[in-house]
């Protein structure tokens, strides 16, 4: 067990209400349960000694000789660790059944399998669970060798293990020691259940067989609903069931990503709790699913989000706060674990968001294109829902906010920000007029209009010859690479083709790209950070859309090379290449999906030639804007 290994070390397991995390030497050291965002049961990858941890690997006598490998069954999210050294071969399968109910669960379970396959091999056991982000005590009753069951506050956790898998009390935790022979298997079962849930029997390696498969066939069922099938089969797929597990199907709320507190610099204080719903990022990954094929999933967010905004103001006013508990709490108290050192001594540790609590004019944006071009919103409900929401924005848009990189610095009249509210007036206007609803189409296509000449007169920066993070700076931000995408201008425009070019000079840094410079413009933060993927991502679908189709293949395929060895991207890469911050980031999958298929569009096109008699521009290909057929989704 290593004290802190790299954060790209890992693999995430889930059952659509709650993820884990195993490190590359089978370690576990991240679980929250019964949700995504619950109080930690695991979490030595924020404090390797008050954390908490569950490690099933095998041993080797010296430590010397053992190679170890992870990988993920093709098209699942069944994570295998497989151990080789001298005495053979062997590997640990870990995995969690996804629940099949759409109604919460206080029950999860993680279930890790050993086997050998080759030769004769030793594994050793040890759980080490600490509740409440390691400040409660627990208690261990242990009812027979194969039987077990800490009690901390509110929740139980039940170990229960097959034969030959004999269970050992070490203080308050947990330990055992076992060999194996070629062909020869054992599992332990972690149960997590509300207090005083009677313990669950112990499991035959029949039953857990049966598990296994059918968490197999769930993934690969649910896989089949994708429609891509272009030149990047492969880590779209990842990508996809990435953001599927990152996915609380109760709600359909996804959430930012599922861990908290990881650093987007080893020893700095931007270290973030994650484990919520961004109104934007949710967005943005519905979006994601809806065009690889996944209706299931865009319907029940669009349910979620009409309840946020028909639950009223929030309490600054507002239709719609930036973030969400997965049930759509809006308390998101931000607190520091001062009792935890934090990754590498990266510190504080909050748990919690304070930044819940900012203002940022964006998210209209991405609420209004998510629902629109998603579909009819057809619902009556729906449709006055999302018409209240314009007509409130009428009359607040131009205000400073945050923005969307939350700064701490204080509001600013950023660009972005209104870029996406001019989305949100475009988008309401044309479901309004293309299905007749009622609507004050006048009042919101004044405010459009409004947007867009101040975008031009403020936005726009002579000297840079390029579009600016604010109104008040000559500062570039990569969240602009979205302009053509969201269809206020085409990737032609020479206004565009030259702010990407300043990007190009500025921002970015061998195919990756920092969001913006917060030396030049203050965050309120100290220290820095890497380059972000999400933007590193948007990077490539600009340079495609722009008919910079070489750069943009070059620029992907060295993307693909900072994945983790199982496919997977946390926020940021550091200086040496290293994964940063919160991991895995729903952002980065969900801009990786956008690219791939904006590249092979456009590589298809390149290959293929316009069809005869269109004379556009090619750039001016893939723009995203309402389609023309939106009917058949009524789920709003």
């Amino acid at each position: 067990m290593r004290r802190y290994p790299p954060i790209s070390e890992h693999g995430m397991i889930g059952d659509l209400q709650t993820a884990a995390l195993v490190s590359s030497d089978g370690t576990l050291d991240w679980w929250c349960t019964p949700r995504f965002d619950s109080p930690s049961v695991f979490a030595s990858l924020l404090d390797s000694e008050r954390g908490g941890l569950c490690c099933l690997a095998a041993e080797l006598p010296g430590g010397n000789g053992m190679t170890t490998r992870q990988l993920y069954l093709s098209d699942t999210a069944i994570l295998v660790t497989r151990f080789m050294g001298p005495g053979g071969v062997g590997e640990v399968a870990d995995f969690m059944t996804p629940v099949n109910s759409s109604a919460p669960e206080t029950t999860h379970r993680v279930v890790r399998v050993a086997r050998v396959v080759r030769g004769s091999m030793a594994f050793t056991f040890t759980c080490r669970p600490r509740f409440d982000y390691g400040r409660a005590p627990h208690t261990l009753e242990q009812a027979d060798e194969h039987s077990a069951v800490f009690r901390g506050p509110g929740t139980d956790l039940h170990i229960q293990s097959t034969p030959g898998f004999s269970l050992g009390a070490d203080g308050d935790d947990v330990t055992a020691r076992f060999t194996l022979s070629a062909g020869q298997a054992a599992a332990a079962v972690l149960t997590s259940t509300a207090s005083g849930v009677p313990a669950p029997r112990s499991p035959s390696l029949e039953e857990v067989a049966d598990a296994f498969e059918t968490c197999r066939t769930y993934w690969l069922s649910w896989l089949r609903a994708c429609t891509y099938r272009g030149r990047w089969q492969d880590v779209v797929n990842r990508s996809a069931i990435t953001l599927k597990l990152l996915t609380y199907r109760p709600t359909g709320a996804p959430i930012a990503a599922a861990t908290m507190g990881l650093p987007e610099q080893i020893g700095g204080e931007r270290n973030w709790d994650y484990r919520y719903t961004w109104i934007r990022d949710a967005a943005l990954s519905v979006r994601a699913l809806i065009d690889l094929g996944f209706q299931e999933e865009a319907q029940a967010f669009r349910r979620w989000l009409r309840h946020r905004i028909e639950a009223g103001p929030t309490p600054s006013g507002e239709p719609l706060q930036i973030m969400y508990r997965v049930d759509g709490d809006p308390q998101l108290t931000e607190e520091t674990l001062d009792h935890w050192e934090g990754y590498q001594g990266s510190r504080p540790v909050r748990a919690g968001n304070a930044a819940a609590d900012q203002l940022q004019l964006d998210i209209y944006g991405e609420v209004s294109d998510a629902l629109v071009v998603g579909g009819d919103i057809g619902a009556l409900r729906g449709w006055k829902a999302l018409s209240g929401v314009l007509d409130w924005l009428a009359d607040h848009w131009d205000r400073p906010d945050e923005g969307i990189w939350e700064t701490r610095g204080g509001r600013e009249n950023f660009t972005f920000s209104r870029l996406m509210t001019w989305v949100a007036f475009d988008r309401g206007i044309h479901a309004a007029t293309r299905f007749s609803r009622p609507a004050d189409v006048a009042r919101w296509t004044g405010a459009r209009d409004a947007v867009f000449e101040q975008i031009l007169e403020h936005g726009w920066h002579d000297k840079r010859g390029a579009f600016v993070q604010h109104y008040d700076t000559d500062v570039l931000d990569a969240s602009l690479l979205l302009m053509p995408k969201v269809g206020f201008l085409t990737p032609g425009d020479p206004d565009w083709l030259s702010t990407l070019d300043a990007m190009d000079e500025e921002l970015v840094s061998d195919s990756l790209v920092y969001r913006y410079d917060p030396m030049a413009s203050p965050d309120g933060l100290r220290g820095s950070e890497g380059t972000f993927n999400l933007c590193s991502f948007l990077y490539v679908e600009a340079l495609a859309r722009s008919g910079r189709l070489n750069e943009a293949r070059h620029a992907f395929d060295k993307m693909l090379t900072y994945a983790n060895h199982v496919g997977l991207f946390a926020e940021e890469i550091g200086p040496s290449g290293e994964q940063l911050g919160n991991f895995p980031q729903a952002f980065t999958h969900l801009a990786l999906v956008t690219a791939a298929m904006a590249l092979d569009e456009e590589l298809g096109r390149a290959e293929t030639g316009p069809p005869t008699g269109d004379h556009r521009h090619p750039a001016t290909h893939g723009v995203t804007t309402p389609p023309e057929d939106m009917t058949g989704d009524t789920s709003v």
